[in-house]
């Protein structure tokens, strides 16, 4: 029960724990504040390093920008037993006029693994990612996506790795 009076002065008083819960409110939103006026120590990556696109989806590729080419987009490993792990490795060359840095890969399900190039693939060169799947707990027809984001045009090229899987 809230209890209010008030002092021969005339003032209001306020409960203690009226007091309490504004004082927790108060510094609750003073920390709100400077978390939202903070700048943090963000790193910055040199403009010439990442190239955000306009658009993912166009096909225009500038002059100048990494080109990531792979001999194919798609691998399927066909049967598969049940807790086998099979890794296919995906060729890929730089075939724009700067470094290529892959950025990030992610995939579709924890049961596929990406292994790839954590340094700068000069124009002209060539690289490799290495995808595994793991069919452990998995069965029938399986159909994982493996996304590749880099400083190319589009950022994003969708890779993908198929397979039947059988029990013993």
């Amino acid at each position: 029960m809230k209890t209010k009076s008030i002092n021969p002065a005339g003032a209001l008083w306020i409960s203690n724990g009226d007091m309490m819960c504004r004082l927790f409110l108060l510094i609750g939103l003073a920390f709100a504040v400077m978390a939202c006026n903070s700048s943090g120590n963000q790193k910055e990556l040199p403009g010439d390093v990442v190239n955000i696109p306009l658009s993912g989806d166009e096909k225009n590729s500038p002059t100048g920008m990494p080109e990531i080419v792979f001999e194919t987009l798609t691998h399927d490993f066909g049967r598969v037993v049940q807790g086998e792990k099979v890794t296919f490795a995906y060729k890929f060359k730089n075939a724009g006029n700067k470094d290529l840095l892959i950025v990030k890969i992610s995939a579709s399900c924890g049961c596929t693994v990406v292994d790839y190039p954590r340094d700068p693939i000069p124009p002209g060169e060539n690289g490799i990612l290495y995808i595994t799947f793991n069919s452990t707990a998995k069965k029938g027809y399986q159909n994982k996506q493996v996304t590749v984001m880099a400083n190319t045009q589009p950022s994003n090229t969708v890779l993908w790795v198929k397979a039947n899987v059988v029990t013993n």
